[in-house]
């Protein structure tokens, strides 16, 4: 997390029409253990559970988006990528992980399922930005994995269309593959409008 100092205090969020839930790729191979496993990112599911409960009580919509990648995915070490192989479809490792508790109407988003093209951003190839605006979405809330790849890029994205975003930092954990990417990424977002927050600031 960022450190309290370099950061102003979150703002309370008070939850209201308009707004939604997005849950970013918190598949098990993401875990630790998993086939690209990230430190403490179990520890994020119990908090997300208790986030998408509010969210689902108040009737808001939750989305949750997923790598769903073919077995010779261009990230793939094999294929030359960057990432070891991860998130097949349709393994054991692409599903969410175990202990999630997303509501049946959750609305689901598969992402990076061309061999040929990698996608960070739950927005890139996908229909969630039509999704959003058929739920009438103005502000989206955000959590999960990684906070330095998939959270930023996905945040930018909603950015970039014209939403409020709030990223919920207790709900987020990074890859660090260089030390300190997860707190460059937070600022990078804070500079371009994307508001921090956490779970406990949600009424």
């Amino acid at each position: 997390m960022t450190p309290a100092s370099s950061r102003a205090p979150p703002a309370a969020c008070r939850l209201k029409a308009g707004d939604a839930l997005i849950v970013i790729d918190v598949q098990a191979d993401f875990l630790p253990g998993g086939a690209l496993g990230i430190r403490e990112a179990h520890q994020i599911v119990a908090p997300l559970n208790r986030c998408i409960a509010k969210f689902h009580q108040r009737g808001l919509p939750v989305f949750a988006t997923r790598d769903w990648h073919p077995p010779d995915h261009c990230s793939f070490h094999a294929a030359g990528g960057p990432w070891p192989a991860h998130c097949v479809a349709g393994t054991a490792g692409a599903q969410f992980a175990p202990g999630l508790q997303l509501p049946q109407d959750a609305c689901i988003i598969s992402k990076a399922m061309s061999r040929e093209a990698d996608a960070y951003s739950g927005f890139q190839g996908t229909d969630l930005l039509e999704q959003l605006h058929r739920c009438g979405c103005a502000r989206a809330f955000i959590g999960g994995l990684a906070t330095d790849y998939c959270v930023r890029a996905t945040a930018l994205d909603a950015v970039n269309a014209g939403l409020a975003v709030i990223v919920l930092t207790d709900l987020v954990r990074a890859v660090d593959a260089h030390p300190g990417d997860g707190e460059r990424a937070l600022a990078e977002l804070m500079s371009r409008g994307v508001q921090l927050s956490t779970t406990e600031e949600l009424s």
